[in-house]
């Protein structure tokens, strides 16, 4: 969870989501798109959608855009909804776990986009089943500048909210619990003053699997490579990544 997070931050960092915004605004539809399909098109009825919806909109996707992509979910639009839901499991050229969430419409070209940049990558493309056994389903709650003063008191109201785990990158805080207690972690957050940077379900390591730096790197490159294909919503490793390979590939 630690090492994904760090390279999360890292890529906010480097400003490549606002560079990619027009790649950006894609994913986020098709995640609203397929969430309005698979739950109805009412957000308060919806948990999926609803989570769908804030983060488009943290991310200043136009409203006129989130709503296209509800009716679109939801067969009101000009196009019914044809993405396709699919994980692909395999390894980095460290040995570490990735676990990579696409919606697609067209299952051919993304498995082909997908198992090159694996083989290019160093890593291996595997089975179903071959590597999300190591994974947690968990609702994830990120809140970024939390000073000292806070941050023990929010840990505190977390606990008691239903968080299971917590982790901290510099000012940072991850809280993790099982999925149901999503709104009440998130609600425990806001009583406290503060507002989540971001709060949804993530696939959360059992185990992580330390890398030198330059597997690390490698591993990097390899992920970035998978996140810059449009089909690509998601992607989880069970990495521990070196802090010096980290500062090393922000730098880049």
């Amino acid at each position: 969870m630690s090492g994904h997070s760090k390279w999360s931050n890292i890529k906010h960092k480097k400003g490549v989501l606002d560079v990619k915004r027009g790649a950006l605004f894609t994913k986020l539809a098709r995640e609203v798109t397929v969430a309005s399909r698979a739950g109805g098109g009412d957000p308060g009825m919806n948990p999926r959608l609803r989570l769908a919806v804030e983060k488009a909109r943290q991310n200043n996707m136009p409203m006129d855009n989130i709503d296209r992509a509800i009716k679109k979910g939801t067969g009101e639009g000009s196009d019914a909804s044809n993405f396709e839901e699919i994980t692909y499991e395999g390894y980095g050229p460290g040995g570490a776990a990735l676990l990579v969430q696409a919606l697609t419409d067209n299952r051919n070209r993304t498995a082909s986009e997908v198992r090159t940049i694996f083989s290019r990558g160093g890593g291996s493309l595997g089975e179903a089943g071959s590597v999300a056994w190591q994974f947690e389903h968990k609702a994830v709650v990120t809140i970024e500048d939390v000073d000292e003063a806070k941050a023990e008191g929010v840990e505190l109201a977390a606990i008691d909210a239903g968080a299971d785990d917590m982790t901290a990158d510099e000012r940072t805080l991850h809280l993790t619990s099982d999925p149901p207690m999503l709104d009440a972690m998130v609600k425990a957050v806001r009583e406290h003053g503060l507002e989540p940077a971001s709060a949804t379900f993530a696939m959360v390591p059992r185990i992580l699997v330390a890398l030198d730096e330059e597997l690390a790197t490698q591993t990097l490159r390899l992920i970035d490579k998978l996140d810059d294909l449009d089909d690509i919503q998601n992607i989880y490793t069970n990495a521990d990544f070196p802090e010096e390979a980290l500062e090393k590939y922000g730098n880049d």
